[in-house]
């Protein structure tokens, strides 16, 4: 609902409109606050997959705050090519950028059990996925007829499966616990419960910015509960703030560089999956914000700025960036269309970014606590993908395309072993299980007719086909 004492319908429709410091500061902190948790999220699950996050005792444990505090700087960054624009490059709308989960099925087998040592390859896969990701702004709006309703959802389904026992390893107690007494533990799984259950309060009983951002308020909450209950000290806490630096600006190339075959094609093929994430973005902002269809100029843009913000976000120990979709109900429900706005909340995140306590104190916070904000997380993801599904035209072809590609996409992420014998970059983009699930998804909805009949999909689902409403029994010749 648009706030009338901020602005007339004309101007909160305009995105060069803006309401004044006053107004706008608190508004743009708002959209960092929507999407802060998520952010930094992706940092904390690499490292934890490289072997120096969370619990794991390694010396480079410190390395965690540095990838938190590039998380924030260039969230930051990204968001400003976005609404301030640098020729073409940027949309002028308001579009908060952030670390995407889309890159973590991608990202974790890449550093797995690595270490820092893995740094360098894996930034020079962001570097140069970053600039095919600008490139791809050329054409991007070519792109959608090979990405229907099918294949996105496909994806962001694949994306959440393969993130969500993540979640459940952090509410237990974190990877360097498993086979541990500690691991899986009631008072664990108490610090995950707690998160959950008033992250779901939050969300069905109130509204406005207290329902936004539920995760966030659930974490901290959390965060009291594990401090109450002896699992985090205020000495933790005090010790790692007095440890960070009031202070300090990112070190272009940090860890190095190296340019992995299987980090550059992991990333370049992720970006396709971004570009079109933003495509989206882009066209609920102008829509929802402005009830108008956005211009080939901002798609373009926007893609621009996805990329660079990526590349630049990489030489410094940064993550990938894309567009957050999150934003974009918020700004739906604000009716707030300034892009001055989130100009605002970006200086906020580059200002914590350049601040190392911020990073300190996020830290500080216990996997358990965390676990149980990524459960709901990365379950979210799971139905939004659903939810995108929902719009799939669900005849005999399209079951089995999505049959055939979840099959071979999720066996392969489970079961890594399988593909032992084959070289270690062909490994690494297969197990991951989002790749090959999207190729064959892309490559099939291209490639198969139209019609299949329907003794062959009985056959195949062994007389489980399905006939519910809208669904197979009516809809193969329609």
């Amino acid at each position: 609902m648009a706030d009338l004492t901020i602005g007339t319908p004309e101007q909160l429709r305009d995105p060069n409109y803006f309401p004044g410091l006053a107004k706008g500061i608190p508004l743009g902190i708002q959209h960092v606050l929507a999407m802060f948790v998520s952010n930094v999220t992706p940092a904390i699950i690499v490292a934890g997959a490289a072997g120096f996050g969370f619990g794991s005792g390694s010396a480079d444990f410190p390395e965690l705050l540095y990838l938190i505090q590039m998380s924030m700087l260039f969230a930051g960054v990204a968001t400003l090519l976005q609404t301030i624009t640098i020729g073409p490059v940027g949309a002028a709308l308001p579009i908060v950028q952030g670390t995407s989960f889309a890159f973590l099925p991608i990202m974790i087998p890449l550093v797995a059990g690595k270490g820092v040592d893995a740094l360098a390859a894996f930034f020079g896969g962001v570097i140069i996925g970053g600039m095919f990701h600008a490139f791809i702004g050329t054409f991007v709006g070519k792109l959608r007829f090979a990405l229907p309703p099918l294949v996105t959802g496909l994806v962001v389904t694949m994306i959440g499966l393969a993130l969500v026992k993540v979640g459940i390893q952090y509410a237990a107690g974190g990877v360097p616990a498993i086979g541990t007494p500690e691991y899986g533990s009631l008072l664990n799984w108490s610090a995950a419960i707690i998160v959950i259950l008033v992250t779901l309060g939050l969300k069905f009983f109130t509204k406005g910015m207290l329902s936004i951002s539920a995760v966030l308020i659930g974490l901290l909450v959390g965060y009291v509960y594990a401090i109450a209950v002896g699992m985090l000290t205020v000495e933790a806490i005090t010790g790692s703030w007095e440890r960070s630096a009031a202070f300090a600006l990112p070190q272009p190339f940090k860890y190095g560089v190296e340019f992995s075959i299987a980090a550059v094609i992991g990333f370049c093929l992720m970006a396709f999956i971004s570009a079109i994430e933003t495509v989206g973005d882009v066209s609920g902002i102008t829509k929802g914000g402005a009830g108008r269809e956005a211009t080939s100029a901002e798609i373009t843009g926007a893609t621009y700025a996805d990329g660079f913000g990526t590349a630049l976000a990489g030489i410094f120990g940064g993550f990938p960036n894309t567009s957050f979709s999150q934003n974009v109900g918020l700004i739906a429900m604000t009716g707030v269309m300034s892009r001055h706005v989130v100009t605002c909340g970006a200086i906020f995140l580059i200002i914590c970014g350049l601040v190392p306590k911020v990073g300190g104190v996020i830290r500080t916070v216990p996997i358990e606590v965390l676990g149980g904000g990524v459960i709901v997380m990365f379950g979210m993801v799971v139905a939004a993908g659903i939810s995108m599904l929902s719009d799939v035209h669900w005849n005999r072809r399209n079951m089995v395309i999505f049959a055939i590609s979840l099959s071979l996409g999720l066996g392969l992420q489970l079961e890594p072993g399988a593909l032992q014998h084959l070289p270690e970059t062909a490994r690494v983009l297969l197990t991951s299980g989002l790749l090959p699930a999207a190729f064959l998804a892309i490559v099939l909805n291209l490639v198969l007719p139209e019609e299949l009949a329907d003794e062959a999909t009985e056959e195949m689902s062994g007389g489980m086909a399905g006939h519910g409403e809208g669904s197979l029994a009516h809809d193969d010749h329609v």
